[in-house]
C-alpha cells in the first residue's frame, strides 16, 4: 500500500546489508519509522513487544528469522544447535498465532535438510521469499473473494454507503500488503463502490484506533473509530450491515482465535443477522488442531497495556500515562475463541467456505486433517 505518494510493504529484505526492515507500528498514527533489523533476536524481539504484529506477519518475519539465525549460525562452532535453539525461540516468540510456526518450521525444515552449512543462508532466504510471495497473493485472493459480498450490499443501499464494522487490525500492517478483513475492503473503494468503515478502538493496545484508521486515512476511505462497546447498538440500530475481522488462528472445525473483542462483536451480530466473516489465509487454519474453544493457548500479556495509555501532548510529545492506580488487579487476555457457529463463513484464497469442519476439509482436500 501507499504512504505519501510511496508504495511500502510492512516488511521488506535488505539482501545487502543481510537485514529486514519493518515499519515500526509501535509509532504510527504519530510517526512513519522504519526499523532494520540484523539479528534473529531484535526480529523475535520485535514480535514480542509488537513492533510488528498481525497473525500473518508474525508469520512472515518467523520465516526471516530463521534466515537471519542461518546467517548467524555459520560463525558459530555448532551451527545445527545454534539452529534449534533459534527456531525455539522463533517460534515461541507469541503463542496465539499459528502463522508463526507454520512459516518459521516451512523454512526450518528446508534449512536442516541441508548438509552443507554454506548453503542453509541462501536456501532459507529463497524459502522465505517464495512464501511471503504467496502469501502476498493470498491476500489479494482473499479480496477479490470478498469483493462479491460488498457488491451484493452495495446493490441493496440504493447509493448509500455499505456500513463496514471491522475489530482491531487485519490491514495491510499486519500481513505485508492489502491485509485480510482490508482486502476486499480496498477493492471495493478502488472500484468506486460507496463504503464506511467502523473501527472498533481495541483496546488496550489501540490497534483499530492507531493502525486501521491510519490505513484507512491513507486511502482515503471513509471511516469512524468507535469505542469498543459500541459495536452492538450500532448493529441494533441497522447501522451496521457486515462485519469482517481477521485470525490469530481457526482451527479445524472453524473455531476463530482473534483480538479479545472479537466473540462480543459476533455475538452482536449473530443476534442481529447481521453477517459476520472472518478473512484469512490458509496459512491461518491448524489443521492439527480439531476445535478451538478450550484447546487454543491464550496469550496474557503485560498489565501495564491496561494500566496506561499512551497519547500525544498540545506540544506534540507522545507521552504515556497511567490511567488507574499501579497496585489494581489486572488480567490482560490478548485473544478470544468465536464459535464456530456464530461465523457466517471464512473469506480464504481458496474461496468463502462455511466455517464447518467439513466443507473446510473439502475447500483444502489436498491438506491432511
Amino acid at each position: 500500500m501507499y504512504v505519501n505518494g510511496k508504495h511500502y510493504y510492512a516488511l521488506w529484505v535488505d539482501e545487502t546489508n543481510n537485514a529486514v526492515k519493518i515499519v515500526n507500528q509501535l509509532k504510527i498514527p504519530y510517526e512513519f519509522e522504519i526499523c532494520e533489523i540484523t539479528s534473529y533476536l531484535e526480529l523475535v524481539n520485535a514480535i514480542k513487544d509488537m513492533h510488528l504484529r498481525g497473525a500473518p506477519l508474525i508469520g512472515v518475519a518467523g520465516a526471516f528469522a530463521v534466515w537471519l539465525a542461518s546467517l548467524e549460525a555459520k560463525k558459530t562452532s555448532n551451527p545445527e544447535f545454534f539452529l534449534n535453539n533459534a527456531y525455539n525461540n522463533i517460534v515461541s516468540a507469541r503463542p496465539t498465532a499459528v502463522n508463526l510456526k507454520f512459516a518459521a518450521s516451512l523454512v526450518y525444515n528446508k534449512v536442516i535438510q541441508c548438509k552443507n552449512s554454506e548453503n542453509r543462508a541462501e536456501i532459507a532466504l529463497t524459502t522465505a521469499k517464495y512464501f511471503y510471495n504467496s502469501e502476498i497473493e493470498n491476500f489479494k485472493k482473499i479480496g477479490e473473494n470478498g469483493l462479491p459480498l460488498i457488491k451484493k450490499l452495495a446493490s441493496q443501499k440504493n447509493g448509500e454507503p455499505v456500513n463496514i464494522l471491522t475489530h482491531c487490525n487485519a490491514g495491510w500492517l499486519a500481513c505485508g500488503d492489502y491485509g485480510t478483513a482490508t482486502s476486499a475492503i480496498y477493492l471495493a473503494h478502488k472500484k468506486g463502490i460507496k463504503i464506511h468503515v467502523w473501527i472498533d478502538e481495541t483496546r488496550p493496545r489501540l490497534q483499530g484506533a492507531k493502525l486501521t484508521a491510519w490505513e484507512m486515512n491513507n486511502e482515503k476511505i471513509p471511516f469512524t473509530v468507535i469505542a469498543d462497546n459500541t459495536g452492538g447498538y450500532l448493529m441494533q440500530e441497522g447501522m451496521v450491515d457486515i462485519v469482517i475481522v481477521g485470525a490469530d488462528r481457526v482451527a479445524a472445525n472453524g473455531d476463530v482465535a482473534n483480538k479479545i473483542g472479537t466473540y462480543l462483536k459476533a455475538l452482536a451480530a449473530f443476534n442481529n443477522h447481521i453477517p459476520f466473516y472472518v478473512a484469512l489465509p490458509s496459512s491461518t487454519i491448524d489443521f492439527g488442531l480439531q476445535q478451538g474453544v478450550h484447546h487454543i493457548a491464550i496469550e496474557k500479556r503485560n498489565k501495564n497495556e491496561i494500566l496506561q495509555i499512551e497519547g500525544i501532548t498540545k506540544n506534540g510529545n507522545v507521552e504515556t500515562i497511567n490511567i488507574m492506580p499501579e497496585n489494581y488487579s489486572v488480567a490482560n487476555y490478548a485473544f478470544d475463541i468465536t464459535p464456530a457457529h456464530f461465523v457466517t463463513g471464512l473469506i480464504t484464497e481458496q474461496g468463502i467456505v462455511s466455517a464447518k469442519k467439513e466443507d473446510i476439509i473439502k475447500l483444502y482436500s489436498k491438506k491432511a486433517i
